[in-house]
């Protein structure tokens, strides 16, 4: 090591660089002292970022996609599918993908005495399937099913209470009892499923005015109100929507487009059907959608899938948190000769569903197009009677117009 003298010239560098070390420190550690004292804020193009970002993806989640499907049964005594529902249902699996996937379960499960047919009755039909269909149906993409109809009573309230435990024991929710709401949670958002049926173990569709009490309460918990309806008569005679009471073999099938209107109008944000066991049209209401029936969806011999029997759809909505339709689609769904559903490339659904909306609502039918969208933007575009506020909370969407029975803000 050098220990001679120092000249100038090395004193005067030495001396630079402690002084540029220095001042470097004090110029890094500057921003934070000012930033501390509160003279200076950040630098505007760092902070903001993140929180936008978490902005943006919690606008985003606020909206749930929902599948919905007609009518499912998988067999009777003495025919069942050799795999189960597993078995009938594995084809259309991806089509039932959702954040909510609801059908109607015209079966019991179970296995219980006392079916409401007499022995060898020849007019008279009476479902039920093994208890570990329900497995089977929770495997498959559902969710949730409707017990409001007319063959969730074939084996009487023994019938009933095995289908609902069957089903609790599989994780599946399930609606339709009289006064009953299900509550779901999605995305942050509470939903609430109703169902409703012409049968007095049904929440009532023939009363009016008590379901659109109980669909009022529903929209008191929740943000999304869903309602699904067995009603209307059967076949291929009954295919389209008309004003009025529907009967079928001496039953009260209901008026079910003034039932769905008064659903809408308590606070519905979709209103699905089945039970003619066709599939009927889809028309727009005050800005909401209304699906008059799905059809068939499975129905394992016993139902029968001739003509336009068997083509049948899965009817897929996305909602937003104000209950505004964001997009929606139809999924054409054909069953085969057993009543095994699988997809149809033919896309009959909705050229068959197209024709029935514009024949029976016109300017409000809700399609779909050629390429099975339902398109919001094309939805009848009008103020409600009581004005251009929803809630309190802002002008109308114009394209999903409210009506005066809206959900209280909250």
């Amino acid at each position: 090591m050098h220990r001679g003298p120092i000249t100038a010239g090395a004193f005067l560098g030495l001396v630079g660089l402690g002084l540029g070390a220095i001042i470097g420190v004090r110029s890094a550690a500057a921003p934070v002292a000012r930033h501390s004292t509160g003279v200076h804020s950040r630098p505007h193009h760092a902070a903001p970022a993140e929180p936008l970002r978490v902005r943006r993806h919690r606008r985003r989640r606020l909206r749930i996609t929902i599948a919905a499907t007609g009518d499912l049964t998988f067999g009777r005594e003495g025919a069942f599918p050799p795999g189960g529902a597993a078995e009938v249902l594995n084809a259309v699996g991806p089509a039932l993908r959702s954040d909510l996937t609801l059908g109607n379960l015209e079966t019991t499960l179970g296995s219980v005495a006392g079916s409401k047919c007499a022995p060898g009755s020849s007019n008279c039909f009476a479902f039920e399937a093994p208890a570990s269909d329900a497995r089977a149906l929770e495997w498959t993409g559902f969710d949730l099913l409707n017990l409001a109809n007319n063959h969730a009573n074939d084996y009487g309230a023994a019938g009933q209470a095995s289908t609902t435990s069957a089903l609790t024991v599989a994780g599946l929710r399930y609606t339709g009892k009289p006064g009953q709401v299900a509550l779901l949670r999605r995305h942050g958002l509470r939903v609430a499923v109703v169902g409703f049926a012409p049968y007095p173990w049904a929440a009532s569709l023939l009363d009016i005015p008590r379901a659109t009490r109980l669909i009022r309460a529903a929209a008191r918990r929740a943000d999304l109100v869903l309602a699904t309806m067995h009603a209307g008569a059967e076949g291929t005679g009954y295919e389209h929507v008309r004003p009025g009471a529907e009967a079928y073999l001496g039953e009260q099938r209901g008026d079910v487009m003034k039932f769905a209107h008064a659903a809408v109008d308590a606070g519905a944000d979709l209103v699905v059907g089945h039970g003619p066991h066709v599939l009927r049209g889809l028309e727009w209401y005050h800005g909401r959608l209304i699906a008059y029936s799905l059809g068939n969806f499975a129905g394992y011999h016993t139902l029968s899938t001739e003509g336009d029997l068997g083509v049948s759809a899965v009817l897929r909505v996305t909602l937003r948190k104000d209950g505004g339709l964001v997009r929606g689609s139809l999924t054409s769904i054909r069953l085969d000769a057993t009543g095994s559903p699988s997809l149809d490339p033919s896309h009959a659904a909705w050229t068959l569903t197209r024709r029935l909306s514009a024949d029976d609502f016109g300017a409000r039918a809700a399609g779909p197009d050629t390429r099975g969208r339902i398109r919001p933007e094309l939805a009848p575009s009008r103020v409600p009677p009581n004005g251009s506020l929803r809630n309190g909370r802002g002008p109308v969407d114009r394209y999903r117009p409210q009506t005066r029975d809206r959900r209280p803000s909250r």
